[in-house]
């Protein structure tokens, strides 16, 4: 992991170190050790496999309190073609709510990053590259699945095969009309799902561009869609939030 970083800090040790109000971004602390730690108005988000705090694996309490907020999360851990299909149900179940809220702001605050976070068209800018990468190019083999708008994640590496323009500021309703075409592939895509086709690999993927050139398990390359959409959905929620707070108070 540590190639996308301008800074390694493997191995580093830190002792009567002072944390306060510091911002940590795309880091990742893999058989990290913290001892003596104060952990006070903490916000983490992340992935948490074996995190032990003060001796307990928090990763299954966290899980199990997510579900219970959301019991249609569940479905989101699907292990044959029937649940692939319900868990895309999922998300496109969920996604026009979040809509809706964008669309009741005025269309400049969905280009305002909250906290130097994407921005609402940025975050949906990300999804189409997240389509494109896994579904187009992995998955159904085509060789240019690009669009001009797609938006990589910011550790990407310069590729001149990926468009990546991060100043570009199209409208709402640009992104969603490439958005449809997206949801639309990826319905038909887990239509047509069986699990022999499930449970093997994808076609070799030729040139350059991302994913690399390679072979991929079909199941990777369809939960790579899952899970961003379900988890971006999630920031962008949080996002609009305090958006929406923002407008209130300009509008009185």
């Amino acid at each position: 992991m540590t190639q996308f970083f301008r800074r390694d800090l493997s191995g580093a040790r830190f002792e009567e170190v002072d944390f306060t109000s510091t911002w940590f971004r795309n880091v990742y602390f893999v058989g990290a050790t913290l001892r003596g730690a104060w952990l006070e108005d903490v916000d983490i988000d992340g992935e948490l496999r074996n995190v032990r705090i003060n001796g307990v694996d928090v990763g299954p309490l966290i899980e199990a309190e997510l579900d219970r907020r959301s019991p249609e999360r569940a479905k989101l851990r699907p292990t044959d073609a029937d649940g692939f299909r319900e868990a895309w149900a999922v998300i496109e179940q969920a996604w026009p709510s979040t809509l809706d809220r964008a669309r009741r702001l005025p269309p400049e605050l969905l280009h305002e990053r909250v906290g130097d976070e994407w921005s609402f068209i940025e975050t949906l800018r990300h999804l189409l590259f997240a389509s494109d990468a896994w579904l187009l190019r992995a998955f159904l083999g085509r060789p240019d699945p690009y669009t001009p708008l797609d938006l990589p994640h910011t550790e990407h590496e310069p590729d001149p095969a990926v468009p990546n323009d991060p100043d570009a500021r199209p409208s709402l309703a640009e992104v969603l009309e490439l958005r449809a075409e997206r949801t639309a592939l990826m319905r038909d895509a887990v239509a047509d799902l069986t699990d022999d086709v499930l449970a093997g690999d994808t076609a070799p993927v030729l040139g350059p561009g991302y994913p690399s050139a390679g072979v991929y398990p079909v199941a990777r390359c369809l939960k790579a869609v899952l899970n961003e959409e379900w988890l971006h959905r999630l920031y962008a929620e949080r996002d609009l939030a305090v958006l929406e707070a923002r407008h209130a108070e300009t509008a009185t």
